[in-house]
C-alpha cells in the first residue's frame, strides 16, 4: 500500500485491522465517521478510496482541513453527528457507499487538551462536551439528583461503589474542574495514593458517555450505517467499553439472523420476518501485544465487522433500540 505517513497526534488502535475488515478498492468510496485526529482516514486514503469523514466536534473539522488540502479532493469533511450520516451523505447527492468505520469514545486529540475536561491527568475545566455545546459535565453533575447521578456512574462506569461516590459529588457541589470531580472521587473511594489504577476512571468514563448521548449515538449510527451502504458494503466498527461492544454485537447478531438459529440446547425461534441486511459478521479483534505495549489506549479495543446483504434496511424499531442500550 502506497502509504500516507501516519498524523503523529493519533495512531489510531487496530489500523490496519480496520482497513482490511474495509477491503478497500482503489476508487471505492468510504465514511469515516469519527474523524477525530484523521488516522483511520489517512489510511483509507493511501489504499485509494475516496473518502466522507465526519465529527461533531468542530476542532477536529477545523484542523482537519491540512488534510482536506493533500488530499487531492479525495476527502470531504463534514461536521455533524454519525448518527445521522446517512442524512449528512444525501445532502451532498451521495446515496450509497462502500465501507464505514466507527470509532466510538473519545479521541485521544480530546483526551489530551486538558480545556476541553476529558480527562483527570491534568486539571482544566468539567466541560466533556463532543460537540462543544449544550449541557456540560459541571451543569449537569451540578443539578442532577443523586439517584440520577449513581445510576450513570453504575451503568455507563461498571462503577460498583456508585451510590458513595454520588454521595459524595452532590455533598461536594458545586464542582466546576476535573481537579476537584477526580478528588471528590478518590476520597469517597478511599484511594491510596500510588494505587495502579485510578478509581477516577470509570465515573469519568461515564459522565462522559451520558453527556455526549454515546450509546443513543450507537445505536443511530449502526442502523444509519445499514441504510446508506451498498449492497458489499463493509461495516468495522472499533468499540472501547463492554456496553459499546454488547450494542455492536447484538446488532450485527440480529441483522445478520444470527437469532434464528438455535442450537442443540435452545431450539431455533420463529424465523426472521423480515430478511438479514448482513452477512455472518466476521470474528472479533483484538489487539496484539505489541500494539498494546505501543498504545496503551488499544488494551481494552474490540473490532467487529460484516459485510452488507442486498437486503433492504429494516425500519426504525424502537424496541430493539431499548434493548441494545440497556
Amino acid at each position: 500500500m502506497n502509504d500516507l505517513p501516519r498524523d503523529p497526534r493519533h495512531d489510531p488502535v487496530l489500523r490496519d485491522e480496520v482497513v482490511a475488515a474495509l477491503a478497500i478498492m482503489p476508487g471505492e468510496r468510504h465514511v469515516d465517521a469519527t474523524f477525530g485526529a484523521g488516522g483511520y482516514t489517512r489510511a483509507m486514503l493511501a489504499a485509494g478510496a475516496e473518502v466522507v469523514a465526519c465529527d461533531r466536534d468542530p476542532d477536529a473539522i477545523a484542523e482537519g482541513q491540512a488534510l482536506v488540502e493533500e488530499s487531492d479532493g479525495r476527502l470531504t469533511l463534514i461536521e455533524g453527528r454519525f448518527g445521522e450520516i446517512d442524512r449528512l451523505l444525501a445532502e451532498r447527492g451521495i446515496e450509497a457507499v462502500d465501507g464505514i468505520v466507527f470509532d466510538i469514545g473519545v479521541s485521544s486529540m480530546q483526551l489530551d487538551r486538558a480545556d476541553r475536561g476529558f480527562s483527570f491527568q491534568a486539571d482544566g475545566p468539567l466541560d466533556m462536551r463532543m460537540a462543544q455545546s449544550g449541557e456540560s459535565a459541571a451543569d449537569w453533575l451540578n443539578r442532577a439528583d443523586e439517584g440520577e447521578i449513581a445510576d450513570v456512574l453504575f451503568h455507563y462506569g461498571d462503577e460498583r461503589q456508585s451510590r458513595r461516590v454520588a454521595r459524595a459529588i452532590v455533598a461536594a457541589r458545586p464542582l466546576s474542574r476535573t481537579g476537584e470531580l477526580a478528588a471528590v472521587i478518590r476520597k469517597a473511594l478511599r484511594h491510596p495514593p500510588g494505587a495502579p489504577k485510578d478509581p477516577a476512571t470509570k465515573s469519568f468514563q461515564a459522565i462522559r458517555i451520558h453527556i455526549n448521548g454515546e450509546l443513543e449515538e450507537l445505536v443511530a449510527g449502526l442502523c444509519a450505517a445499514e441504510r446508506v451502504l451498498r449492497p458489499g458494503g463493509r461495516l468495522a466498527v472499533v468499540s472501547f467499553h463492554s456496553t459499546e461492544d454488547r450494542i455492536v454485537k447484538n446488532f450485527l447478531r440480529e441483522r445478520s439472523g444470527g437469532d434464528a438459529r438455535g442450537s442443540r440446547h435452545r431450539p431455533a425461534p420463529v424465523p426472521l420476518a423480515r430478511a438479514a441486511t448482513f452477512h455472518p459478521p466476521a470474528r472479533k479483534v483484538r489487539p496484539g501485544k505489541a500494539e498494546e505495549a505501543r498504545n496503551p489506549r488499544a488494551r481494552s479495543a474490540t473490532l467487529r465487522s460484516a459485510v452488507r446483504t442486498s437486503a433492504p434496511a429494516w425500519p426504525a424499531d424502537d424496541r430493539m433500540k431499548e434493548a441494545m442500550s440497556c
